[in-house]
């Protein structure tokens, strides 16, 4: 373990130069006060929380004070805003503060968000707000505990300073980690600007740090491409087999590295809706849960274009072609472990297709069902769920193809029963306990922010003391609107 002060620095994206960043120092916030920290994150950078000082985290991250090698940096990069390109966006309202080696030799970005105005914040006031950090705090370090890739939070800091949104809030500051923050934007903004040599020096900045593995390849450019079409393609099948809406996958919020990462107005299915959109201000439906899928394949289209100097088309298209059987293998691999299947069968996708035509518009909790399944033994648990179902002739015959399938498979059934559970969350980051918990921080309890990070990290354990985290959610928290300031 190290001290915080003697993190030691490595910031090789600072050294790209100006043409990829700019200098900027954070402004500080009024009367900082430590909220929250993740013992889990603060571990990646070798500290112990016990011997983490509160009052010197607490002014690293409201921007009062700043490691000696910190090089604090705001990225230049464009992007495609719900299908419209946008020329020129960048950090305007967070800074790369540096990249921390730990012990293991990995690399990870301090990143604090919230940090002041930067030369990319346009009309912004370069301030996030305490809902916001929150919110993004819970969902990074959730998704962890789940398995999906995300960048992570290591705190976040409130403050006294005042920021206007569609009210008037308080600041806050995340300090966030990420192995890297670079952007599908960030390579549409070199292509399109013409600065073609600043493209390559990205891209084998990237390959030299993230992708090592390419350069043994025949043409590293392709194989990055390749890559980068698997890993997201892996990360969509997470998001969909575990209901989360990202809310916002614009361009220049996809994460070259297949991560989670500038969370929003996101959300996790409560009853199943393929058409659920969780931005109230996606008035057209661009981003809903059904749509991440096909977007996130015309996301890897842009990217394609803009490494069109460096990689040929045929190979694009090849590499592009692959993302649809991938995300189908990976997503139906997955929905397999939530149904407790083992080894594959042919009927395996009709199964789960009919599924969800059947919880479509039956106000079936969707993580519930999965849970209620894996709770009991198979046909119990069935009769119970029946009594959820709109369809209930439908119910009953997808109910026989199931309790067959599981049949043929055989095996133990208590050992199916805990893989179910190994893999179907007891507890849900819902928008209403987010909202609990904000609404409490906002008058000053920390109390219901701490309880839901705790329970919240570790999703799949029984905790008999937090069952009403567990619980439906009522019907007033199903239908919050959060918007992209969120």
């Amino acid at each position: 373990m190290v001290a915080l002060d003697a993190l030691h620095f490595d910031n090789r994206f600072a050294r790209l130069g100006d043409d990829f960043s700019t200098a900027v120092l954070p402004q500080p916030i009024e009367q900082p006060q430590l909220l929250i920290s993740s013992p889990a994150a603060m571990a990646l950078l070798d500290l112990d929380p016990a011997h983490v000082d509160p009052q010197q985290l607490t002014r690293l991250s409201a921007g009062h004070s700043l490691w000696a090698a910190a090089e604090p940096r705001a990225m230049v990069y464009s992007g495609h805003q719900f299908g419209v390109y946008n020329p020129r966006l960048g950090d305007g309202r967070g800074l790369l503060l540096g990249e921390v080696v730990n012990s293991a030799g990995e690399h990870w970005d301090l990143h604090l968000k919230g940090a002041g105005l930067t030369p990319y914040s346009r009309m912004g006031d370069g301030r996030a707000v305490l809902r916001s950090s929150i919110r993004e705090f819970l969902a990074s370090e959730y998704l962890h505990a789940l398995g999906i890739p995300t960048s992570r939070a290591l705190c976040v800091t409130g403050s006294q300073t005042p920021v206007w949104r569609e009210r008037e809030e308080r600041a806050a500051m995340l300090m966030r980690l990420a192995p890297s923050h670079i952007r599908f934007g960030h390579f549409e903004y070199f292509y399109y600007t013409g600065q073609h040599a600043q493209l390559r020096q990205l891209g084998e900045h990237l390959l030299a740090s993230h992708f090592t593995p390419c350069l043994a390849a025949e043409q590293p450019w392709a194989a990055l491409f390749a890559e980068i079409v698997e890993r997201t393609a892996q990360l969509i099948a997470r998001w969909q087999a575990y209901g989360f809406c990202h809310g916002v996958m614009n361009t220049d919020n996809m994460s070259i590295l297949g991560i989670t990462f500038d969370f929003g107005p996101y959300a996790f299915l409560d009853d199943f809706d393929a058409g659920y959109v969780c931005n109230h201000s996606d008035h057209q439906g661009r981003y809903s849960y059904r749509n991440q899928v096909p977007i996130a394949h015309w996301n890897l289209s842009a990217l394609a274009q803009a490494l069109t100097p460096q990689v040929s088309v045929e190979q694009l298209r090849h590499s592009l072609e692959q993302f649809l059987p991938s995300y189908q293998q990976h997503y139906l691999e997955l929905m397999r472990q939530r149904l407790g299947l083992q080894h594959a069968d042919p009927g395996d996708q009709a199964l789960i297709d009919d599924l969800l035509a059947l919880l479509q518009g039956s106000a079936t909790d969707y993580p519930l069902f999965f849970q209620q399944l894996g709770a009991d033994n198979p046909a119990a648990a069935l009769r119970q769920l029946r009594d959820e179902q709109l369809d209930l002739a439908g119910f009953d015959r997808w109910s026989r193809d199931y309790l067959l399938r599981l049949d043929r498979q055989g095996g133990n059934p208590a050992e199916r029963q805990q893989r179910m559970q190994a893999v179907n969350p007891r507890y849900v980051l819902r928008n209403y306990l987010a909202q609990q918990a904000i609404s409490a921080a906002e008058q000053g309890d920390l109390a219901p922010l701490h309880e839901l990070h705790k329970v919240l990290s570790q999703p799949f354990a029984e905790q008999p003391a937090f069952t009403q985290y567990a619980a439906r959610p009522p019907s007033w928290g199903k239908h919050l609107e959060i918007s992209c300031s969120s």
